[in-house]
């Protein structure tokens, strides 16, 4: 294992890198690549960092002290019928719309080709901050396979970075083993895959299994999400890395290595400080000195923090059931509600529910500042729908117990996983997906009261201390630099 350095210099014995990092459209994709971005940068090296115009203008400014080193490109995402005008982000879709998204994505190939390009005008070594020389590596999402061919031509490494749990890569496998051993039925898409040799939670609910089946079909871009993902087979995707780590995910990495042939390794957590809101926290947004205060108020840990993400299927009769259980559990709760298609968060709410929790519980529509809450002394629990970057920020981060309410993609692997380590509940679902409220109220009260309540706590805690230890995660930053050196 690689020895720390101070994760703040760019001093280095080795060469500095040209490193391009190109994340799929999504704020829960592009703060993780910035996240690695910044890291990076602040080791010495020269990241050019791609993304489309409105969302770079979104996403939280690079650091002074970092702008030498972080520059930003802007691609014009192009027009595709039934895609909703300036539509740059999964945030600015519905789901069904996510697929258009993928096939406006795809438009961005040759944009990207002549990027590339542009980056060997200048020979290695020939500008101080290295941007005019050619990549030494770019490192992509899972949804852009057009890349490979693009750094072929150029001879540049390719690494796919997966803001994913590593659980998620696992469950999915290799094209040559889902051939092998392919999946049929929905109940097929429920079961631990053959090629993991060890016991595991890696199991879906059957509303889960059919929403994965549905990644290994083609969408409205006319391929398949697994496809995509599947050109990591490629040679010249030469590192496979994760925002994990091995105390996060035990037993994974190695057999992820094998399993692909090739390294798959950690990223680290990669946790941020507290984000800005998407538009740069314009008036649009709720004021939130009520909410601070309403918290300042609260005792020591008694609060349960309510988030389901931006980007989660949710119905309005899931936020009312939802409401109805934090109703009936008697627990203070803060909820961060993002209602579904724009509409009013007070119309989703059941009648007379912010009188009735008046004095114990606060909705707060629109974008919460999730970090920043999360550290505030009188939370103690978060209710959440298992998102990984959640998951890290609140658990890992913050050693919060969970409630867990997943949805899609790899939310359940992580309520699973995270249930098994005695630090969270899941909320029971019928096979449809939905739930009720007395289940909610029960998951809550579980978490928050009596000694279960205590023992997964202190558990969380035990956990934040292993797998968020800052000196460690950088660590990660410093190895994933060394195989970079070593692969390019």
């Amino acid at each position: 294992m690689a020895g720390s350095r101070d994760a703040s210099s760019p001093a280095s014995s080795s060469p500095s890198l040209h490193v391009v990092v190109f994340p799929w459209l999504a704020f829960g994709h592009m703060i993780p690549f910035l996240e690695l971005s910044k890291r990076l940068a602040r080791r010495g090296h020269a990241v050019t960092f791609v993304s489309t115009p409105r969302n770079t203008a979104r996403l939280s400014a690079v650091p002074p002290e970092l702008s030498a080193r972080v520059r930003v490109a802007t691609l014009e995402l192009p027009a595709v019928e039934g895609l909703p005008a300036g539509a740059e982000s999964t945030a600015d879709v519905p789901p069904e719309k996510v697929g258009l998204l993928k096939a406006a994505f795809d438009g961005l190939a040759a944009p990207f080709a002549s990027l590339v390009a542009a980056g060997r005008r200048g020979g290695a070594g020939e500008a101080a901050d290295g941007f005019e020389r050619k990549p030494d590596w770019i490192i992509l999402d899972f949804a852009q396979s057009w890349v490979f061919p693009i750094a072929e031509e150029h001879k540049i490494a390719c690494a796919m970075f997966l803001i994913l749990p590593a659980a998620l890569l696992a469950y999915l496998g290799t094209k040559q083993a889902n051939e092998a051993c392919p999946r049929r039925t929905t109940e097929d898409y429920m079961a631990p895959p053959p090629w993991v040799p060890f016991p595991s939670t890696l199991t879906y609910r059957r509303h889960e299994a059919e929403a994965i089946a549905a990644g290994f079909r083609p969408n409205a871009s006319g391929v398949s999400d697994m496809d995509r993902l599947w050109q990591l087979h490629r040679p010249s995707c030469r590192l496979v890395i994760h925002r994990s780590s091995p105390e996060a995910e035990p037993r994974l990495f190695p057999l992820l290595t094998d399993l692909f042939a090739k390294p798959v390794v950690p990223a680290g957590l990669l946790l941020p400080g507290d984000a800005a809101p998407p538009g740069g926290g314009g008036g649009h947004h709720q004021p939130l000195e009520a909410v601070a205060r309403w918290l300042d108020e609260q005792p020591r840990r008694s609060v349960v923090y309510v988030a389901l993400g931006s980007e989660a299927p949710v119905t309005a009769g899931d936020i009312r059931e939802l409401a109805a259980g934090l109703e009936l559990s008697g627990a203070r709760f803060l909820w961060a509600l993002c209602a579904p298609g724009g509409e009013p968060a007070a119309a989703l709410l059941p009648g007379g529910f912010e009188r009735r929790v008046a004095g114990r519980g606060v909705v707060a529509a629109g974008w919460v500042p999730q970090v920043r809450v999360l550290a505030h002394a009188a939370v103690g629990a978060f209710l959440t729908h298992c998102g990984w970057g959640s998951t890290v920020e609140s658990l890992f981060g913050f050693g919060h117990p969970l409630v867990m309410l997943p949805f899609v993609a790899d939310q359940g692997l992580i309520a699973r996983a995270m249930a098994a380590r005695g630090v969270g509940v899941e909320v029971p679902r019928d096979d449809d997906g939905s739930f009720r409220r007395d289940d909610v109220a029960a998951a809550v009260r579980r978490v928050v009261a009596g000694e279960e309540g205590e023992e997964m706590a202190r558990r969380a805690r035990e956990l934040r201390e292993v797998v968020g230890d800052r000196v460690r995660q950088e660590r990660y930053v410093d190895e994933l630099l060394e195989l970079l050196h070593r692969y390019k």
